[in-house]
């Protein structure tokens, strides 16, 4: 290839050494690649609702009219039901193509190139890929051996450096743990813009929607991937002033939650007691997943306020990962600094812990001291 046809020199060159990311297989892929039949497996690998959507949902689906048309640009009727959820105004609520694009979104308005975010590995990566991606600069604020945010660190990083975001999971994913409100609070106080990521709040019943009548610097992030089941319909939203959403909307595309997106959403709101009990029984049988898995021995579980947990591995992660991948569990492994030897696992069925269990009894015996 001839200079004049190497297209690469023109590209934006930040981007040049910038990772992807990469997400989970599909279960079709993880059948064909490891030779087993779909029904035999247990993805326990991105967090996702193993109870699905509401039967509403279908309903809507299917019932759908009009796709030929352009959908409501500003999901005004999604947005007026999330407001009614949320306990905010619909004037507070943006609706975006899952809480990845409202991440964005956010970025692309605060962070110019060069400027800094402060993040706290380990943590949601999307957050630090988003920044580097609009040429940002990620000020990495590590999270302490307990996993709660380091918050003096992160003060004094304010203090010397013109930081435009603060990003805080909560429950944190990986870690499952969740931030005070005093931190919070704390944080909100310097005047610095403050997103709380709560994709997982239900799990965990905390949220901090009680503190956007105080400060307009607080950002909420929210998805109907874990409550409701959507994760293929990719939809999210925020809960923010409405000076805030109105810069936003400047910014989105301009149909950025498709029509089945919208209606599906829409439903889910319509069924929320039905999607309430799904995350109860969610929440049970991560508890007992804890426990098992305290009592096998070959993970160590920390204790979680979302739909899954992270554990360390008496042993080497990725061959526990690759064991349990053989026999159709399939869990995920990261290559963090403080988490490689950490695996973290999604609550599924009653079956599906049992099944994961029984699998890591098996490389117990088989593989790790056999």
């Amino acid at each position: 290839m001839s200079s004049k046809q190497d297209v690469r020199k023109y590209l934006r060159q930040h981007l040049e050494d910038l990772e992807p990311y990469r997400g989970v297989e599909t279960i079709d892929s993880l059948a064909a690649r490891y030779g087993l039949d779909v029904s035999q497996i247990v993805k326990l690998d991105a967090n996702e609702n193993p109870y699905g959507p509401s039967p509403l949902v279908y309903q809507a689906l299917a019932n759908l009219q009009d796709i030929n048309r352009y959908p409501d640009p500003l999901s005004t009727s999604l947005r007026r039901k999330i407001a009614e959820y949320a306990g905010v105004t619909t004037e507070q609520v943006l609706v975006g193509a899952g809480a990845d694009e409202i991440i964005e979104l956010l970025i692309r308005l605060f962070v110019g190139t060069g400027e800094a975010v402060v993040d706290c590995q380990p943590t949601f990566s999307m957050y630090s890929l988003f920044t580097l991606q609009n040429a940002g600069e990620v000020i990495d604020v590590p999270r302490g051996d307990d996993w709660n945010i380091d918050l003096q660190s992160i003060l004094k990083v304010l203090a010397a450096w013109p930081v435009k975001l603060v990003f805080i999971c909560s429950p944190n994913n990986p870690t499952g743990n969740l931030v005070s409100e005093q931190d919070v609070v704390r944080l909100l106080d310097t005047g610095i813009p403050v997103v709380i990521d709560e994709a997982y709040y239900e799990f965990a019943g905390k949220t901090f929607v009680g503190l956007l009548p105080r400060y307009p610097n607080l950002f909420i992030v929210r998805t109907f991937s874990k409550l409701a089941g959507l994760a293929g319909l990719r939809v999210g939203y925020l809960l923010a002033s409405e000076i805030i959403v109105n810069e936003l909307l400047k910014i989105k595309q301009p149909y950025n939650v498709t029509v089945a997106g919208q209606a599906a959403a829409l439903a889910s709101l319509q069924d929320i007691d039905r999607l309430q009990d799904n995350v109860r029984r969610l929440v049970e049988e991560r508890e007992r997943m804890f426990t098992k898995l305290r009592e096998q021995g070959v993970l160590q579980p920390y204790p979680s306020k979302a739909n899954f947990l992270l554990c360390r591995v008496n042993g080497d992660a990725k061959l526990v990962r690759e064991e349990l991948a053989k026999r159709g569990i399939f869990v995920r492994h990261f290559s963090k600094p403080r988490i490689q030897d950490c695996l973290r696992i999604s609550v599924g069925l009653p079956e599906h812990t049992d099944r994961l269990i029984e699998a890591l009894d098996d490389i117990k015996n088989s593989v790790l001291i056999g």
